[in-house]
């Protein structure tokens, strides 16, 4: 176990909050900002022991992590414990070909009777309470809404992408209902916390290593208008909007802008069109970037130096609207605390 004395942040570095705000409302700071993302379970352990702290705030604040994620999904409350959406009818997900409730469903009339979530089971004080507790920091929060993922598993994916050409209308349906009630759930979270969110962060996996995971025709058709929504609730709550999106979504990221997204996470750096200079070429000064430092192989596997180097990169392309952080929102345990390290070194310019 290594113990580290940290030295008191400079005027710059207190001003978190305000160095990512400036970025998301299209402005910019002295300096890029830097995010650890929400690391696993057995990272968190990993990384406690080796820098000698009781938890994994500890690690944020001896590395100079500017943000923290509050996910709202966290203070759902049903009083009789269900989840806010029981995809599989109570039984565990095996895989995501899995058929769920709605892979039969022939009508809307058999969409219609399911236990949607009601957002009276928000625990909106709680929430609040930790957002006040995190309040140096850049917060991102709101419902996490991975509405493509939900309604493909109360398909089965294979069935709901098959479903999109066969019965569009109960894929309609079913995403309707899915988004409205994260609406009307938002609504609620975005009254209450009003003033002590600092961006709205929610996130779909569209993309595999190569493409979309479905074409452009049917992304305008089955997730767009939903996004939309979603994004223009927020903006009315005038907050900035990022959107997570693991994969090759390059072919959509144009639609993303004009629909008003402000920040894009996590840039796979290793996903087909996503690498640094394409996406610099294209959307820089449009976006805050935020990511994009490779979780595949770099992270994994190169050292301390490189990872350095590559920061520098990506600062220099894609700065000053810039956030570094690791390409995928969870660290795993295969990433070795110094290169974690050593990528928020060269983020903020400091050694430790």
């Amino acid at each position: 176990m290594r113990r580290f004395v940290v030295q008191p942040p400079s005027a710059m570095e207190q001003n978190s909050r305000g160095v990512v705000q400036a970025f998301f409302r299209g402005g910019t700071a002295a300096r890029v900002g830097l995010w650890l993302g929400k690391p696993h379970a057995d990272t968190e352990v990993l990384y406690r022991h080796h820098y000698g702290v009781k938890d994994f705030e500890g690690v944020r604040q001896l590395l100079g992590d500017d943000c923290r994620w509050v996910m709202a999904d966290e203070y759902y409350r049903h009083p009789r414990g269900a989840p806010m959406f029981d995809t599989y009818g109570g039984r565990e997900k095996a895989s995501h070909g899995q058929q769920g409730v709605f892979a039969d469903a022939e009508s809307i009339a058999d969409v219609e009777g399911y236990a949607w979530p009601e957002p009276q089971h928000m625990d909106v004080e709680g929430l609040l309470q930790e957002l006040l507790h995190k309040r140096s920091f850049m917060r991102f929060s709101g419902c996490w809404i991975p509405f493509f993922h939900q309604v493909a598993d109360f398909f089965g994916m294979e069935n709901y992408f098959i479903k999109m050409h066969t019965q569009p209308q109960i894929v309609e349906a079913v995403t309707d209902h899915v988004v409205s009630a994260y609406l009307a759930i938002n609504e609620r979270i975005f009254t209450a916390c009003r003033g002590e969110i600092d961006a709205f962060f929610f996130g779909n996996d569209f993309g595999s290593q190569l493409d979309l995971m479905i074409s452009p025709e049917m992304f305008d058709r089955f997730v767009m208008p939903y996004l939309k929504k979603l994004i223009d609730q927020a903006k009315r709550f005038d907050l900035p909007v990022m959107l997570h999106s693991c994969g090759a979504i390059d072919r959509v990221i144009p639609r993303l802008i004009d629909g008003g997204i402000d920040a894009l996470h996590p840039l796979q750096a290793k996903a087909r069109g996503m690498d640094a200079e394409n996406l610099a070429r294209k959307y820089r000064g449009q976006i805050t970037f935020v990511g994009g430092v490779d979780t595949q192989e770099l992270l994994v596997h190169g050292t301390p130096h490189e990872v350095r180097r590559e920061v520098q990169r990506l600062k220099d392309l894609w700065g000053p609207r810039f956030v570094v952080s690791p390409s995928h929102e969870a660290l795993l345990p295969n990433v070795p605390p110094e290169n974690c390290q050593a990528l928020a070194e060269a983020a903020l310019e400091r050694k430790l």
